[in-house]
């Protein structure tokens, strides 16, 4: 991968060239997503595109890494109030709502492009990847919180907790894509609650 623009016009360019590559992907697929589409949108010339970026495949990456930043990011309230029950309860039901508003369509967008290019390119699957690692560290935090507050046992297995709430919501938001049905997602996220419920001091 290239390195970042130095100065600020280049740093412009190059984010307008990756929001351009991820309205392409979105609609096309990251396989069906062509770099002339990408420059007509951004709008850049090809010599842009390749100043930027060595490849299509590099310019995958960036669009990875600007999926991992934009799912997580619109997360940030809600993951700071996961260090209480009232909180987890919060975030959950923002994740359901989400897919009510949009009838269980769309899914994750990090596994949606895992997905399609997990499998044919390990760099992006290794970029994706560590969002999954920084979604799972956030729910980690908050629940690492809620046991040093005393809200859950000291025993409680916080890292295995995070990891089986990630899976339970990554599962619920797959069926919920499949089926039209937000109430996969939260029958899903029910359960993670009732799994980490079942560690709290106090009901």
């Amino acid at each position: 991968m290239r390195a970042l623009p130095t100065t600020e016009r280049g740093r412009r360019t190059r984010h307008r060239i990756v929001a351009a590559a991820l309205d392409v992907v979105a609609e096309n697929g990251a396989l069906g997503a062509s770099l002339d589409e990408v420059g007509a949108r951004a709008p850049a010339s090809r010599s842009q595109l390749y100043h930027y970026f060595e490849d299509k495949s590099d310019l995958l990456r960036a669009v990875a890494e600007a999926t991992n930043d934009a799912v997580l990011d619109a997360q940030q309230d809600l993951f700071a109030g996961l260090d209480t029950w009232d909180g987890l309860l919060r975030w959950t039901d923002a994740l359901v709502a989400l897919q009510e508003e949009r009838a269980g369509k769309g899914g994750c967008p990090i596994a949606n492009l895992l997905g399609q290019l997990g499998e044919r390119d390990d760099d992006v699957r290794a970029v994706l990847a560590s969002g999954f690692d920084r979604w799972e560290s956030c729910i980690g935090v908050g629940l690492a919180a809620m046991a040093e507050s005393g809200e859950l046992r000291p025993e409680t297995d916080v890292a295995w907790l995070a990891a089986s709430t990630l899976a339970s919501l990554q599962g619920g938001l797959v069926l919920a894509q499949a089926r039209r049905d937000p109430r996969a997602l939260r029958r899903a996220l029910d359960g993670a609650l009732a799994l980490i419920g079942s560690y709290r001091t106090h009901s």
